[in-house]
């Protein structure tokens, strides 16, 4: 006799985790923080981080920088918001990045840009070699 097996209807409920997270503050723990202060510093580890380069981190955190070394500014410049805003977007939090204002400092350049985000809209500068 083959057994005949009832496959129950499972309920899924989707948990929306708090915000919350540990406040990093020259490598150092320092109470915790939540909302638009948590969101910066996730950009900032973001933004820090080389894409593929740690093991720990999927393949969608952090950004390619090592790809700009090397390149003319006007490539890198392109690139450089199409990078920062792919790596951005694929935070729940992050709605839109936009108004690049570039500086150019010998091999370095400098980016400020707005960030539009579900607690609201705050400026970031981030800087890179090329």
């Amino acid at each position: 006799m083959i057994p005949i097996n009832q496959i129950d209807t499972v309920q899924i409920d989707e948990t929306v985790f708090e915000d919350k997270t540990y406040k990093l503050y020259e490598d150092k723990i320092q109470g915790s923080i939540d909302g638009i202060e948590a969101l910066q510093q996730a950009i900032v580890k973001i933004l820090s981080t080389e894409k593929y380069e740690y093991p720990i981190y999927s393949f969608d955190y952090g950004v390619e920088w090592k790809k700009l070394v090397g390149k003319n500014l006007d490539y890198v410049k392109i690139e450089f918001k199409r990078l920062v805003k792919e790596a951005l977007l694929n935070d729940d939090r992050v709605e839109s990045v936009n108004n690049f204002v570039f500086e150019n400092e010998g091999d370095e350049l400098i980016c400020f840009f707005d960030v539009v985000s579900i607690y609201g809209e705050f400026p970031l500068k981030k800087e890179v070699n090329f």
